[in-house]
């Protein structure tokens, strides 16, 4: 609870500053303001504190508290990670193991810490060695870019008793290259990490005044399609697939894992799957070390490469990651793209070097100023001036008037404390002073002043030179890991794998993988979906499953694919009980699933006398025989179908004749 929230549960009911319960209307519940005001003051607090990182250093409070005790503990040494939790502690008010936790991220990503133990394996998901155990010191990169005590702003810690830093003075876009991801009350943080060179290029670009595109890049590999990034604000998904390798016939080789996951989840992903049906896998291996390997053995018969596109579609092989780009910026969130944060991290970098630039000026002139008055003091021998003072006002005025020929070589005025500084130079110093080596000295000097107004003046120059020197020194080995690709989509009826046996009992409709006792009709996959014509001359399409009534008494039933204009249904029907009967040809290309459809004229009592589906389009004659009793002089004849026009299936048909059919038959096919 913040003191504010304190003070107000002190303040008196009806006070000048909160209303009463009946003003307010909550008079059956007068703590309610209160309750409302804690929810508000701890979401708050959750939001700056703990969840989302800082715009100016990237960091989250916990980790500017790692690096801050990193850097007072350091000695050039590695130090035992809990003593640097525990030092932490000083300033962070949530324990250990938070501490420690992030810690461990933080060293992982192998920027900012140089880690020495057994820190854990991002690959595997094994987690890091208790903190007594491993250990840590601030990485050369940390120490260069990091720290700089002369333009850090400090406040106290949470207890009063220590100092620590606001931000830390960052001169990297450290937020882009380590990525972030928490979650706040009713806010939610998801930064990729990107990769280190393309930063320090798109931030040359930046001051250049030209176009940059800046995408993630994952320590893990893989192949990552960036085409909905978004520039990382929400709505955005990218989509990152393994990397496969084709060791042989029938075993495949995952070389490289999205990130986000581990070999074991995606060990645990590609199992389910498979026990679901959805792939056929004969074994698989886990082989990961410092590289990620997983061998996977496939079955007799199977296909590689459809086999890969499945395990995109049913595993984690192939994952989906929306960004969400939220900082902290003057104590307030703010949703911003990843172009702004680096412009804006790039502004700040540019500052922070103005601002040290400034300050070595400052302490430059101050030291040709003192080494100016020191040569003036010494070689014109003014300290000779104060022998025969007897009080401290008659040195520094005595002093004051000696140096009075001389202040014209100045650049400022000569005050009381310079003059001080004066009186401490000791016998020793001025017995073996140099002239020349004071003269070389202040040269050196005044050299330095010129480059860094030099360097103040083309600032954007300097900064574009300061982050080639970053690359030129820190970038190698830290090349881009994820390739950048366009993927194609992937539909999972498309890639399943053909794993269940499908069963058909037509007289009572049913179809299903549980009807073992009944006929067999084919193999296929649990996303499939089936199409069923049933006597009466209506049909439907359903997705198998373990048990679907389709319509009685089936006469063709098969797995359907949407979208099918190749398969063309040869059909006769008789119009009602006793109506004429009519011929068609059709497609069946777009439907609703489980929606019956009647291919007849819609007359109660209709039945089909004959019904074909011909997977290659083609077809063939018929021979039509009615029956004996009809008036027809002709009771036998053929039908020449492929003379009829392939319509829709709701054309209602040709019609045939208007006689009593006994049967109609193919010359290839059985009686109905």
């Amino acid at each position: 609870m913040s003191d504010d929230s304190q003070d107000e549960l002190d303040l008196p009911a009806g006070g000048e500053e909160s209303e009463s319960p009946e003003k307010s209307g909550n008079a059956k519940a007068p703590l309610a303001s209160n309750y409302q005001s804690w929810f508000l003051d701890y979401a708050s607090y959750v939001i700056l504190d703990r969840a989302v990182p800082a715009l100016n250093d990237g960091l989250k409070p916990v980790q500017r508290r790692i690096m801050y005790s990193l850097n007072e503990l350091d000695d050039g040494r590695y130090n035992k990670v809990a003593n640097v939790v525990g030092h932490a502690m000083r300033y962070h008010p949530h324990g250990d193991a938070s501490i420690y936790s992030a810690m461990v991220g933080m060293g992982q990503r192998n920027l900012l810490i140089d880690t020495q133990g057994n820190w854990g394996n991002t690959l595997t998901g094994d987690g890091a060695a208790a903190a007594r155990y491993i250990e840590a010191r601030l990485s050369p990169f940390a120490r260069e870019v990091v720290f700089n005590p002369k333009t850090t702003n400090w406040q106290l810690s949470y207890d009063g008793r220590n100092k620590e830093p606001i931000n830390l003075p960052v001169k990297f876009p450290l937020l882009l290259a380590e990525g972030c991801e928490g979650i706040a009350v009713g806010l939610a943080c998801k930064i990729l990490p990107h990769n280190f060179n393309e930063i320090i290029d798109a931030a040359i670009a930046y001051l250049n005044k030209e176009e940059f595109e800046l995408y993630p890049d994952f320590e893990t590999g893989g192949v990552a399609d960036f085409t909905n990034y978004n520039d990382g604000l929400r709505g955005g998904r990218i989509l990152v697939r393994a990397v496969f390798e084709k060791l042989s016939k029938y075993q495949i080789a995952i070389r490289e894992i999205p990130f986000g996951c581990t070999t074991g989840s995606l060990i645990d992903s590609i199992i389910s799957a498979n026990s679901k049906g959805k792939i056929k896998i004969k074994k698989i291996e886990d082989n990961t070390s410092d590289k990620a390997e997983i061998l996977i053995t496939l079955p007799p018969g199977s296909d590689a490469d459809a086999t890969i596109d499945a395990l995109y579609v049913f595993t984690d092989c192939q994952v989906s990651i929306a960004p969400n780009s939220c900082i902290i910026e003057n104590d307030t969130p703010y949703f911003l793209p990843v172009s702004e944060i680096l412009q804006r991290s790039t502004d700040n970098v540019k500052g922070l070097l103005k601002r040290e630039l400034e300050i070595k000026l400052a302490e430059l002139e101050e030291k040709w100023h003192f080494d100016s008055l020191e040569r003036i003091f010494i070689e014109e021998r003014i300290y000779r001036r104060i022998e025969e003072c007897e009080t401290w006002e008659a040195v520094i005025s005595e002093i004051h008037k000696g140096l009075d020929p001389f202040k014209s070589q100045l650049k400022r005025e000569v005050t009381d404390d310079d003059v001080a500084r004066l009186t401490e130079i000791r016998i020793k110093r001025i017995s073996k002073y140099n002239s020349f080596k004071a003269n070389e000295e202040i040269k050196k000097t005044e050299k330095g002043i010129r480059e860094t107004k030099r360097h103040l003046r083309s600032l954007v120059k300097f900064t574009i030179a300061y982050f080639e020197a970053l690359k030129e020194k820190y970038g190698k080995g830290r090349e881009r890991r994820t390739r950048i690709e366009s993927f194609e989509t992937i539909k999972a009826a498309e890639v399943a794998l053909p794993t269940e046996k499908l069963y058909v009992n037509r007289e009572d409709g049913f179809i299903g993988f549980s009807l073992k006792k009944d006929e067999f009709l084919c193999e296929c996959s649990q996303l499939d979906d089936v199409i069923a014509f049933s006597s009466d001359g209506t049909f439907r399409v359903s997705r198998v499953a373990d048990k679907v009534f389709m319509g009685k008494d089936i006469v063709h039933v098969a797995v359907w694919k949407k979208g099918d204009e190749e398969t063309i249904y040869d059909m006769v029907y008789r119009d009602g009980p006793r109506g004429s009967s009519f011929v068609k040809r059709f497609v069946v290309n777009a439907v609703t699933r489980d929606k019956v459809y009647d291919l007849t004229k819609g007359s109660k009592g209709s039945r089909v006398h004959y019904f074909r589906a011909n997977a290659d389009g083609s077809t063939r004659p018929i021979k039509v025989r009615l029956t004996p009793t009809c008036s027809a002089r002709i009771k036998e004849f053929d039908f020449d179908l492929g003379e009829l026009t392939v319509k829709g299936r709701a054309s209602k048909g040709n019609l045939l004749t208007k006689y009593a059919i006994k049967s109609v038959r193919a010359h290839f096919n059985t009686e109905l």
